[in-house]
């Protein structure tokens, strides 16, 4: 028998525990927006190199992560304080508190866009990312080791804690820190390894036992990061793209052509829930992949792919944007989390 998992509630606090204190129903899951907006300001930055396009969007698009990033802080601070219990039932919830590593991620990716500005900062908040990163992918496969684990627990969010290693080496070229490079390879290394097995075991769920609810189809899209952020991984760590880095990006866009035809209808099944902003991340990870490889192997095919990947994950974002901020001005925010 299948344990209730709570689908409707899975990227967020279980709901026996929303009622417990001041903004107890916000989802760790929401420092997904700031993922999204910094892989956008860092798609942009490319943008701008390869295309000539204005840099100024890309650093207003970091600036706009910098304050989510703040502002969900101190959000999930309060419900910290107001509402530990919530917080503890979130993070032994077996899907939702593997989310706990977007915060780490954030860490790992705002030091892109903050490096122009402070270049020290961006070393700092680095370091807490990397080593928060790196600690909690070790609690989390502790935890599926020591623990019998159920086939319908195993959804793209599964990803994150592990995977997410992945993101460790991204700023490394901005931050200019040789000192880290055998890190960076570590997380290379670990990340690629648990990505296949992981992969594997997701998609075998997703074959074999009952549909994800509707609230969880927008995390179908987490399953491209293994490839997307894999490929931008491998290529700041070798500074070349190679032929593995180039099958990376060819899975990238197979996997993402699979994707989105699963997905065109979402609109319509799943009315917008925070827990969308699970699509923003890997959208803008196969964004940075596409010019990432448009660079070194210019063509017709390859720019055009990564022209449409930009103003289609452009659009996204902005639209899960204008929906969350309205949520919060007209206080459905709550409503929005279920």
């Amino acid at each position: 028998m299948t344990q209730n998992i709570e689908t409707a509630a899975a990227f967020g606090t279980p709901t026996q525990a929303v009622h417990e204190g001041r903004l107890a129903y916000l989802p760790v899951a929401l420092f997904g927006s700031v993922m999204g907006l910094t892989g956008l300001s860092s798609a942009w930055h490319l943008a701008s190199q390869m295309y000539g396009l204005p840099l100024w969007v890309s650093q207003l698009i970091g600036l706009f992560a910098l304050l989510a990033f703040v502002l969900v802080s101190v959000g999930y601070a309060v419900k910290a304080i107001t509402a530990p219990h919530a917080v503890k039932a979130e993070y032994l919830h077996p899907i939702a508190g593997n989310l706990f590593g977007t915060v780490f991620i954030s860490l790992l990716l705002l030091p892109i866009p903050l490096a122009a500005y402070s270049p020290l900062l961006a070393r700092v908040l680095w370091v807490i990312g990397a080593t928060g990163m790196i600690i909690f992918a070790w609690l989390i496969v502790s935890r599926w080791l020591s623990q019998r684990q159920q086939a319908a627990h195993a959804t793209p969010a599964w990803i994150v804690p592990v995977v997410g290693l992945l993101d460790i080496p991204l700023a490394m070229p901005t931050l200019q820190w040789d000192g880290v490079a055998d890190v960076g390879m570590f997380a290379l290394a670990v990340g690629l390894f648990f990505a296949i097995p992981l992969f594997t075991l997701i998609f075998s769920r997703l074959l074999f036992e009952e549909p994800i609810g509707a609230g969880l189809r927008p995390s179908l899209l987490i399953l491209l990061a293994p490839f997307a952020v894999g490929f931008s991984a491998y290529v700041s760590l070798t500074g070349e793209v190679d032929r593995f880095a180039s099958a990376l990006y060819m899975l990238t866009l197979f996997f993402l052509a699979i994707l989105l035809g699963r997905l065109r209808y979402l609109a319509k099944s799943c009315p917008f829930r925070l827990s969308w902003w699970s699509v923003g991340f890997p959208l803008a990870a196969a964004t940075s992949c596409a010019l990432r490889y448009a660079g070194h192997a210019p063509g017709v095919f390859t720019n055009g792919v990564a022209i449409l990947l930009l103003a289609g994950t452009t659009l996204v974002i902005f639209g899960m944007a204008v929906r969350t901020l309205l949520g919060v001005a007209q206080g459905k925010l709550q409503a929005l989390a279920g």
